[in-house]
């Protein structure tokens, strides 16, 4: 949290007016004045979400346009295959890939979405990471591609079962779109940027548009009874039930893909022995690790009782173990449950679904189930 003299550097997105007049409870992340709930509240929020459709605000994440400097957009596509070890180039038009940004190491400087626009790659990056990694592109692929940051776009995600109807009644065509599809396509009158995807494990929508049209939309989304605005409280407990990572938390420059157990993400095309195998930073200890293994994984997490264990906790072997095994990385009570969950990350020999481990609880050890991820089986349109 801020010092209450610096609240005056917060950053506002084009919505800020209108979470406000809402009645949002507001707080500093990620250096933006962001609503962290609404009157209804955050275990209402959750289950409006799940049950009908939920609106957020995720104007503060970086958008950028990468253009190749000869036109082609597959050559946007190698020259970003550099920085990151997924397929870009096997993107098709009008799709979209999660992608991350490694170092040296092996570790994660950022996540991001990758979407093939027809002549450039359209990139979502985190609000928290987005200037670092504006300069990171900018230092590498400057010779080969223009990178533009969309500073004039707002960022909004509507998400839950019937967000496919409610922007059909805005006259937005979806109803073909499958996860992951993405490209531009009006909305209520907006020339908007649209992608089937999300950070809730619900079906639902990304929408990119003109921040001078972003109130008037979100307002004409929220008129919908279906729909209600939702806060970063809400979100957070969304994404951990769909077993998502949030940077800074459960991925960090400390975490390979690997010990994330994010291995799905990096294609055969980029791995040992596949066509452009490589050329990451950080490949040799990634590619060793997604061949052999990494020592610990990240895992998810069930408590045996209703106490929720959050962020840090300890992780031991046993309940009079000396010394922690890992730590808690994420961690809260899932309302769809109505139960604890969490994750964190553990040595690869417990990392097996059903190992019981123990998190240090306010001096006590609490019991701990190795659990398969999504907690929530996910909803996507496929």
């Amino acid at each position: 949290m801020l010092a209450r003299e610096t609240e005056s550097t917060l950053k506002h997105t084009p919505l800020h007016a209108l979470h406000l007049a809402r009645g949002a409870k507001m707080v500093p992340f990620a250096g933006y004045d962001m609503p962290v709930q609404y009157a209804a509240g955050v275990l209402k929020e959750h289950l409006h979400t799940r049950s009908a459709a939920g609106l957020f605000d995720v104007s503060h994440m970086g958008q950028i346009a990468l253009r190749a400097k000869s036109g082609k957009v597959e050559d946007a596509a190698h020259a970003l295959e550099k920085l990151v070890p997924q397929d870009i180039v096997a993107v098709a038009p009008n799709r979209q890939r999660y992608a991350q940004f490694t170092n040296n190491d092996g570790g994660l400087l950022d996540d991001l979405m990758v979407a093939n626009f027809g002549d450039h790659l359209f990139l979502v990056v985190n609000a928290a990471c987005k200037t670092e990694d504006e300069a990171h592109l900018r230092a590498h692929l400057s010779d080969s591609c223009t990178i533009d940051v969309l500073a004039g776009r707002a960022l909004l995600a509507l998400q839950g079962p019937k967000a496919e109807a409610v922007l059909a009644k805005l006259g937005a065509d979806v109803s073909t779109m499958k996860f992951m599809d993405t490209g531009p396509r009006p909305v209520a009158g907006f020339d908007c940027f649209v992608s089937r995807s999300g950070y809730t494990g619900e079906d639902g929508f990304e929408i990119s548009v003109p921040a001078a049209n972003a109130e008037a939309l979100a307002t004409k989304l929220l008129d919908d009874p279906d729909v209600l605005p939702i806060g970063l409280g809400a979100r957070d407990s969304l994404r951990l039930e769909a077993g998502l990572c949030l940077y800074g938390h459960d991925i960090d420059t400390t975490t390979t893909p690997a010990e994330a157990a994010l291995e799905w993400s990096v294609q055969k095309s980029r791995r040992n022995g596949g066509a452009r195998a490589g050329g990451f930073p950080g490949a040799a200890k990634i590619l060793t690790q997604l061949d052999k293994g990494a020592t610990r994984r990240r895992v998810g997490l069930r408590a045996e009782g209703r106490a929720p264990v959050r962020e840090g906790a300890l992780l031991f072997a046993d309940a009079t173990a000396a010394e922690p095994i890992g730590k808690v990385t994420s961690g809260g009570f899932g309302p769809s449950l109505n139960a604890p969950v969490a994750m964190g990350y553990v040595p690869t020999p417990l990392a097996a679904v059903g190992t019981i481990v123990f998190a240090e609880v306010r001096g006590q050890r609490l019991p701990l189930k190795v659990a398969a991820t999504p907690f929530v089986p996910n909803t996507y349109k496929r």
